[in-house]
């Protein structure tokens, strides 16, 4: 069976989330999407790790729906932890999602991360531990968890992050490196881009959305043909399968918010070239630039851009339905008019994944205006406008037609 799956999001009890991270609320919005498989988020979190005990029941293998509601959304329960610790002389700043196939291992997972820190103080908790050692703990608990490196490329918590990241898997989980089995692109990246890098090409790239409120689920996702299962998804991943696992859907990686390098408060956009031209430092301040991702898959890849490697996930990259329909009105994401349109779109032409993937040209004029519909197709066909994301500000996707009409970027950039 063909469906979307979204891992990694977060609950109402992480740092920076809405209050509408529930599961009713979830449910909605994977609905709304064409989600059928949504990570839980948060498992460690002893409240909200109740409330997914109470309010849902087992449906496939190793996955759970909600009580009492004939609802298809599926949930699969995984959790963020962000370790925190010193190795090889530097801070190391990683997250790591883990995933799990039922309660009873959560339960185990739990009590041990909860004798080395605090769970209750965050969804996605801090701790004082080694990557390594959570890979040990989770892998002694059971085998059949997965345990995958999130966003990888980010500077700031990561694995291959430019401030306190490693330079290889080897380095980072010695002997436990055999486990990590694949690898989160995150926002600023895409598969094209990762594939440059050995470790990479060794591990099976996936993409979520990381998402901190209901409307942002599946902004990255994964589309699968397999059984509905968790022991099904898993081993689609681990095999890294093209005919199990289709593709992955992703962000253009300059709408990530550390595609370039940069400097926020100067408002300094500079590609990597140029942040070797200016030694590092911002040419307004002379602060250091934050290294962002591109600039960090040169330094580590061994492969020129553009390499594919064999048997690889193939990836399709897009732009939420809102922004679309936001650029194609001229207006800003939050406006009447726009939640207007995208629920008129979703009404007359299914879930957000249809639209922005399978629809024609035909059928979008029948459910919204040409400039909307015009803009849908020229997204999946790559015809848009980029200004790279740097320093935690988000990058902009346009519309390429839109250029014609004098729209042009602001910042100031060092181009």
């Amino acid at each position: 069976m063909k469906f979307v799956a979204d891992f990694h999001i977060h609950s109402k009890y992480s740092r920076a989330t809405s209050k509408n991270m529930d599961l009713e609320n979830l449910d909605k919005w994977a609905n709304i999407k064409g989600i059928k498989v949504l990570g839980t988020g948060d498992f460690s979190h002893p409240e909200w790790f109740k409330s997914l005990k109470k309010d849902l029941e087992p449906a496939e293998q190793g996955l759970f729906r909600l009580k009492n509601k004939k609802s298809e959304t599926r949930f699969l329960l995984t959790a963020e932890i962000s370790c925190i610790y010193s190795a090889k002389n530097k801070v190391r700043k990683i997250h790591l999602l883990i995933f799990a196939p039922c309660f009873t291992i959560v339960e185990k997972i739990n009590t041990q991360l909860g004798r080395i820190g605090n769970l209750k103080s965050d969804g996605r908790p801090i701790l004082g531990l080694d990557a390594k050692e959570l890979v040990k703990i989770v892998f002694n608990i059971s085998e059949d968890c997965l345990v995958v490196p999130a966003h990888i490329m980010t500077p700031w918590f990561s694995l291959f992050g430019s401030k306190s990241g490693f330079d290889s898997l080897k380095e980072c989980f010695e002997e436990y490196s055999k486990y990590i089995f694949a690898g989160e692109t995150g926002l600023s990246a895409d598969p094209a881009m990762l594939w440059q890098m050995p470790d990479c090409r060794k591990i099976c790239l996936i993409s979520n959305s990381d998402a901190h409120s209901p409307a942002k689920i599946g902004r990255e996702a994964n589309v699968f043909n397999t059984k509905i299962s968790y022991k099904d998804i898993v081993q689609a991943i681990k095999n890294k399968d093209p005919k199990q696992f289709l593709y992955t859907i992703e962000f253009f990686p300059e709408e990530g918010k550390y595609h370039f390098d940069g400097h926020r408060s100067c408002q300094i956009i500079s590609s990597p070239k140029q942040t070797k031209e200016y030694s590092g430092t911002c040419p307004v301040c002379a602060k250091p630039l934050t290294v962002g991702v591109l600039n960090r898959v040169e330094e580590l890849a061994d492969k020129p851009e553009g390499f594919k490697p064999a048997n690889s996930i193939p990836f399709k990259s897009l732009v939420p339905l809102e922004e679309i329909i936001a650029d194609a009105l001229n207006c800003n994401t939050k406006t009447k008019e726009v939640e207007k349109r995208y629920e008129e779109l979703i009404k007359k032409a299914g879930p957000e994944f249809n639209i922005l993937l399978n629809a024609s040209m035909e059928e979008l004029e029948k459910s919204t205006l040409f400039d909307i519909a015009n803009s849908i197709i020229k997204v999946r066909a790559g015809d848009v406008l980029k200004e790279p994301g740097y320093d935690g500000v988000f990058g902009k996707i346009k519309v390429s037609s839109f250029k014609k009409k004098g729209k042009l970027f602001h910042q100031k950039t060092l181009f």
